[in-house]
């Protein structure tokens, strides 16, 4: 009971678990399970829901818990000694929960349940539960069910070597410069980098393709060279163009077999390709569906995004006199200086008003109003000082909690995520109503000289939508914990919170109250808001291609491609069809496509514009309901709150839609806000 793997009754004991804890945590952990497997599956064990909750769920929910707690530290906190538990482990893990999804005798008892015998949650979670069955390889028998678990344990091992590679590609690059040739680089992140080489004992300062370095200097950095050094080793991670040095890092053989794995699975569970199986249990009806909406919307686009390219081309002849093609380290800088002259301010003004605590106080002053809860900071062990605790209450009830960790660091991965660490549960073992927490990750800038962290504007937005995903996992008033939350929504839905909350980032109501000058503490002029709220849309016709263009790839290359072919071809016409710009022959965009090689979105990553569908939809109802002064209307916030967030996956996520709008979703709004009309 020293272990703290094994004392999950509260929240995860962070600052105690080390590698060394892991594998005898598994042990137990998997015994545990494997023997509450045998109990529920005996002939004399009744089909009954709660009982099979109470005698395997429970049970399982600790072995989640704690392989979740270690997951979570492997993604943020990764060292040597924890990579090599967690993939010591990995293999045991991946075999149960497969053996647990296709077992033909659990798989019974659920069947011989009858779902009248069920409340309306339980009904949904137990309609969910047969289908990952039939999913999960329960009908295969002999040869074939075994080649189905085969396939599981490898492609867990290697999405995460992918994940691995892609972190490590990342991290292996650094590269120390003159001072000088940081030229038009934000004053702090100068400062950052000059910070980070003096503690290495270097002179000058130190570069890395961490997102709050390498954005700023492809935007700022008057230096064309650097920008190309920069861009290209960030293009070329983890593939075969990398430096010879860093192909040790190559994804291209991970990346093939994942395909022809996935390509093998859908087969063996009868369908043609993995893009049907991945769409069964999603909103969209077919990939074929997908990928019309897909193309329909990059012919919507196209006419924009020809008008943002001839304006760049324009604005790189005209002002700086470059008259030949335009390179694609050179885009970012074109682009910041393009909105700079266009519309009078730059990034670099706007970040100077949006401290951290600021913006967080902000965040959380629209939360609380909007869905009448009150967030206070809370106490739990954590992994790493910068990380902050909380919680929600509504009338002095706690309604779930969530851990906070913000900045970027070495063997941190980059981008930003929300992860559940329990949902929601009405305890059948106890009886007790568990509530639910969540991580919300991000990799900004930290502050220097003793001053807070600065946060680009894209920075706010990401927090919003972060915490979207978060509010939907933590304000959910569902007690069944399979549906509870973000469990069993739709997963080409589960975006709509998180890309809602984003267009709270363009309001002056909310705004004027998360600004704060980090020299003078003044709010952000509202003149210079209006400036900010003209450049939305800049480029929202690019911007809206390569989405598409990310999208299309991943649906056709889990659909009409040969996983034994090369895939970058099949990339180059996806290109050639909606792009209007195309980045050089170098450039492996896709050697780190995390969201479809290791992160969940494979065949799924169309899902953020069909939500986005859902999400532009949904606020269109608090802009005619807003007060004059565009204040959002605290009775809309509630019938959201109702009807999307605090209902989770207890319903269809188009029914939960029509509760709240009153009829089905329309790509007008998405339009509108793209000022795409």
């Amino acid at each position: 009971m020293n272990n703290p793997l094994l004392d999950t009754a509260g929240l995860p004991l962070f600052d105690r678990i080390t590698p060394d804890h892991v594998a005898p945590a598994m042990d137990q952990l998997l015994a545990d399970a494997d023997a509450a497997l045998t109990r529920v599956t005996a002939a004399d064990f009744p089909a009954d829901w709660t009982a099979i909750a109470r005698t395997l769920d429970v049970t399982t929910e600790r072995l989640g818990m704690a392989w979740g707690a270690v997951s979570h530290l492997n993604s943020v906190a990764d060292t040597p000694e924890l990579r090599a538990a967690y993939n010591a482990a990995l293999p045991r893990v991946t075999e149960f929960w497969t053996r647990l999804g296709s077992d033909e005798r659990l798989y019974a008892k659920y069947k011989a349940i009858a779902p009248a015998s069920l409340n309306t949650e339980q009904q949904q979670a137990h309609k969910n539960a047969l289908r990952a069955f039939v999913l999960g390889g329960a009908e295969l028998h002999g040869p074939a069910k075994e080649r189905y678990a085969a396939i599981q344990e490898r492609l867990a091992e290697i999405t995460q070597k992918f994940s691995e590679n892609t972190l490590d590609a990342t991290d292996s690059f650094v590269l120390f410069v003159p001072e000088d040739q940081l030229k038009g680089v934000p004053a702090d992140v100068v400062q950052a980098t000059r910070d980070a080489a003096q503690k290495e004992g270097q002179q000058g300062c130190r570069l890395t393709l961490k997102m709050p370095v390498y954005l700023p200097v492809m935007q700022f950095a008057d230096n064309a060279a650097l920008r190309e050094q920069l861009y290209k080793a960030h293009v070329t991670r983890a593939s075969d163009q990398a430096p010879e040095e860093s192909r040790r890092f190559d994804n291209t053989a991970l990346m093939q077999e994942i395909l022809a794995l996935r390509q093998e699975e859908a087969q063996l569970l009868g369908f043609d390709n993995y893009a049907q199986v991945s769409v069964v249990p999603k909103m969209a009806e077919s990939p074929e569906k997908v990928i019309g909406f897909l193309r329909d919307l990059a012919v919507r686009a196209r006419p924009f995004a020809e008008k943002d390219l001839a304006d760049l081309r324009e604005f790189a002849v005209n002002a700086l006199g470059i008259t030949g093609p335009l390179n694609a380290w050179d885009v970012p800088y074109l682009s910041e200086k393009l909105k700079e002259a266009r519309y009078s301010f730059s990034e670099q003004e706007v970040k100077q008003y949006f401290t951290a605590p600021k913006v967080l106080a902000g965040l959380f002053k629209i939360i609380e109003t909007l869905f009448e809860v009150n967030i206070h900071p809370d106490q739990a062990p954590v992994w790493h000082p910068a990380v902050a605790f909380y919680r929600i209450e509504r009338a002095g009830q706690l309604i779930g909690q969530f851990y906070l960790d913000p900045p970027a660091r070495s063997g941190k991965r980059g981008g930003a995520w929300m992860d559940d660490v329990r949902g929601r549960w009405q305890r059948p073992d106890t009886g007790v109503l568990q509530t639910p927490v969540a991580h919300l990750v991000c990799n900004f800038a930290e502050g220097v000289n003793g001053q807070p962290a600065l946060l680009t504007h894209d920075d706010v937005i990401t927090l919003f939508h972060e915490f979207g995903h978060g509010l939907q996992h933590m304000l959910t008033q569902v007690s069944e914990r399979d549906v509870s939350g973000i469990s069993g929504v739709e997963w080409d839905a589960v975006e709509l919170p998180s890309q809602f909350m984003e267009n709270f980032c363009w309001e002056w109501s909310v705004l004027s109250h998360m600004t704060a000058h980090v020299d003078t503490g003044e709010p952000l002029p509202r003149a210079l808001f209006d400036k900010m709220l003209a450049a939305k849309n800049f480029q929202s016709g690019l911007q809206t291609l390569r989405q598409i263009e990310f999208s299309l790839f991943d649906m056709l290359v889990h659909s009409e491609h040969d996983p034994a072919q090369d895939f970058m071809p099949l990339l180059q016409q996806v290109r050639s069809e909606v792009a209007v710009m195309h980045p050089p022959a170098f450039n492996r965009m896709a050697h780190t496509f995390s969201h479809i090689f290791a992160g969940g979105y494979a065949a799924g990553y169309y899902s953020y514009k069909w939500a986005e569908v859902l999400s532009a939809d949904a606020y269109a109802a608090f802009e005619e309901t807003a007060a004059a002064d565009g204040t959002p209307s605290v009775e809309t916030g509630r019938l959201y709150r109702q009807a999307i967030l605090e209902s989770g996956g207890s319903r269809p996520a188009l029914e939960s839609f029509k509760a709240f709008r009153g009829r089905e979703p329309s790509l007008d709004a998405l339009l509108r806000h793209q000022g795409m009309v």
